[in-house]
């Protein structure tokens, strides 16, 4: 089977194809899990040959470990609660939130969970699911962990180098634990990170001092003071917040940078959050790399003022760039003291798109 980047197709219909694909991949899954939990309670694997459906899974249709365990997993579920697999194919449920949601399914609720886990993300169904059953508060615990052991050489490779007169590669360092952020009840979350040991040292001085507010020590409340106020640093510095603002002169005009009190709010009206808006009418909303974006541009002449600036992200920022002007960047032309800003704009701009959503709007 020959498969090609589909670089022939126009925008509109590279999209419409990635949907159609995607849906056809829902609905292809949804029939693989029914077959397989047909095929394991028929226990055919037995007659291949194979001890279990995950031997049989990995070695005759060539699935992965991970995909073949969450298949199987789901495929079971199926087989008690078959309304699982319409949910599947429609793309309302994934492989992921049915793992999740499987174990807690019976008789009497599954008409109720399903329904409600319906077009929601693994994080949110986590969170749904902890309203149901919540669980006890992780307790507060603070250990070293050990140190990681280097990978042992064998006797193979230690010969190879030796008659190669070559150093050996230096052994690799043990894998970074991923941290756990995991919600236990409704507005409780277990927090798990692997910190240096100027960290813990620090974190120890904030215990001490916070003795008279905080006897136990508990490093859970330490923590939360210390992101309540680390947050309020960066907000004060990305978007000048502030509950007692000083008066400024503001953005000296044809300057590119941004008065304090239009960065107070633009960030207040934006919400901290990507302001673009697609053709569908969904907004971005990202939190993570926002930045201050010019309507219009001040290449050809945007002033820094609340109504010409907003919140964009890093990638929809580059994004309207390109749009406006092409790959290139031009750099903005100074004006000579008492002209105007061109009325046209430059030769290599490209017809400016419509606004994807005004500042008032955001």
């Amino acid at each position: 089977m020959t498969i090609a980047i589909p670089s022939h197709l126009s925008d509109d219909d590279l999209k419409a194809r990635v949907k159609a694909l995607a849906r056809g991949e829902q609905q292809a899954t949804a029939l693989l899990i029914a077959h397989l939990a047909e095929f394991d309670g028929r226990r055919l694997y037995l007659g291949a040959g194979f001890s279990s459906l995950f031997a049989y899974c990995c070695e005759v249709l060539r699935l992965s470990e991970p995909a073949a365990y969450n298949r199987i997993d789901v495929a079971r579920a199926a087989r008690s609660f078959p309304a699982i697999l319409p949910m599947l194919g429609e793309g309302l449920l994934s492989l992921a939130t049915v793992r999740l949601l499987a174990s807690h399914l019976t008789a009497e609720n599954q008409q109720e969970l399903l329904a409600e886990a319906a077009g929601k993300s693994k994080r949110a169904v986590e969170e749904m699911l902890v309203r149901y059953f919540p669980r006890p508060d992780a307790p507060s615990s603070v250990r070293k962990l050990p140190a990681a052991k280097p990978l042992m050489e064998s006797p193979r490779a230690s010969a190879v180098a030796h008659v190669a007169n070559l150093p050996l590669a230096p052994a690799l360092p043990a894998p970074a634990r991923r941290p756990v952020v995991a919600p236990l009840a409704p507005e409780r979350y277990e927090v798990r990170v692997t910190v240096s040991a100027e960290a813990r040292a620090n974190l120890r001085e904030a215990q001490d001092l916070l003795r008279h507010a905080i006897p136990t020590g508990d490093p859970a409340q330490v923590i939360e003071r210390a992101l309540r106020l680390l947050v309020e640093q960066l907000r004060r510095k990305k978007y000048a917040a502030t509950d007692r603002p000083r008066a400024t002169r503001g953005t000296t005009p044809g300057s590119r940078d941004i008065a304090a009190k239009v960065r107070r709010v633009v960030g207040s009206r934006d919400s901290g959050r990507c302001t673009f808006v697609g053709k569908s009418g969904r907004r971005c909303n990202e939190r993570a790399f926002v930045e201050f974006h010019h309507d219009e541009p001040y290449g050809i002449g945007g002033e820094s003022t609340v109504e010409n600036i907003k919140l964009l992200c890093r990638a929809h920022n580059a994004f309207e760039s390109e749009r406006f002007y092409g790959h290139g960047r031009p750099t903005r032309s100074p004006t000579p003291p008492g002209t105007s800003a061109p009325a046209t704009p430059p030769p290599h701009r490209r017809e400016q798109p419509n606004r994807p959503i005004s500042a008032e709007g955001a």
